[in-house]
């Protein structure tokens, strides 16, 4: 099973950036985690962090044709603001899950807004770097439930 990982604006700057909301741990860090993670599950991730909106949309449509089984999902801004990031997800169809480390709805009422959400599987926000692993293993377990 391939899962895509995708990480968007800003991201690059974890561990930098706002640490009391964002925490400690560089986007490395919570990859290197994820792997090993995925490893454990016999999963193969591929990631993808990028500060563009037009490079996140062509790695979508890319793992439709990749046959890419689900997409972890940390939109960053682009969340409240991407309605060509949402219909990206819709168009292809693969099962996604929104994540956010901080939890978005006891922040600014702006970022209680997700074009994401209506199109995503389930969205997972406030714990930190553990929300990739939930992520990673919601996907896998429904995968099990089906038994695709």
């Amino acid at each position: 099973m391939k899962i895509l990982v995708l990480n968007g604006p800003n991201l690059n700057l974890l561990g930098v950036r706002e640490p009391g909301i964002y925490g400690n741990q560089t986007l490395e860090d919570i990859l290197t985690d994820l792997g090993q993670a995925a490893a454990a599950l016999g999963v193969e991730l591929a990631c993808l962090q990028s500060n563009h909106e037009g490079v996140l949309i062509d790695r979508i449509h890319q793992a439709h044709q990749e046959a890419v089984r689900g997409i972890i999902l940390n939109p960053g801004g682009l969340t409240h603001t991407s309605v060509a990031l949402r219909d990206a997800i819709a168009g292809v169809g693969i099962p996604t899950v929104e994540v956010h480390l901080s939890n978005v709805h006891a922040r600014e009422e702006f970022r209680r807004h997700s074009f994401i959400a209506p199109v995503a599987i389930g969205q997972i926000s406030g714990f930190g770097a553990l929300g990739y692993e939930l992520a990673l293993r919601a996907l896998v377990g429904r995968k099990e439930s089906r038994g695709k």
